[in-house]
């Protein structure tokens, strides 16, 4: 019986085939889109995104030659002495407005009074406040010795009767019930009566 013969070629035919079959399987691996991972980072808020304070008004008290006298009044932060005088109703036709510093900025707590025009052969005696020494409005049902001292006219003896009456009576219902308070006239009332409040 005789034996089949192998081809020749058959070792290099069969090569041939792994090689294609591999240089295939790389075609295909190089083709196939490849998986990416997408951070995503959260933005970072800005100053833009931050809350802001809104700055406290100010308080400011205006006396005067105004259509408002005696007015307590709260106003934005860097409003000026022009705009505390508009918000008390404005100056009266006889307000000396020449010597009030129209352009200075407001503190809190200042006080504002216009003087009016001088009478024919006066001079002004009005100066634009606020003013470093000027005295600050003093609640009389809260206010220390030492507060009510600062007032004109009143000593610290005035300023103990003050005190005494209060603790005695309660709570002032009034500033004209000061008149009550041994010591203090119609005078000295008239003089401190811009300068104080009977608040509860």
């Amino acid at each position: 019986m005789e034996k089949s013969q192998r081809s020749p070629y058959s070792p290099i035919i069969t090569l041939i085939f792994v090689v294609a079959l591999f240089v295939a399987g790389g075609i295909y691996l190089l083709r196939e889109p490849k998986h990416t991972t997408v951070e995503i980072i959260p933005p970072q808020p800005t100053a833009t995104d931050l809350p802001t304070a809104t700055p406290a008004p100010l308080e400011i008290y205006v006396t005067g030659a105004v259509q408002n006298p005696q007015s307590r009044l709260s106003l934005p932060v860097g409003s000026r002495v022009e705009d505390a005088i508009a918000a008390a109703g404005g100056a009266l036709e006889n307000a000396d407005l020449n010597a009030v510093n129209l352009a200075q900025r407001l503190q809190d707590g200042d006080q504002i009074f216009v003087p009016t025009l001088p009478a024919e052969g006066e001079t002004s005696e009005g100066n634009a406040l606020p003013t470093p020494n000027a005295p600050r409005i003093v609640n009389i049902n809260e206010a220390t010795l030492e507060e009510l001292d600062t007032l004109p006219g009143i000593g610290p003896t005035t300023a103990q009767a003050i005190i005494d009456y209060r603790n005695a009576n309660g709570p002032f219902e009034s500033i004209d019930e000061l008149l009550e308070v041994q010591g203090i006239g119609e005078g000295t009332l008239d003089d401190i009566r811009a300068y104080v409040t009977a608040e509860p």
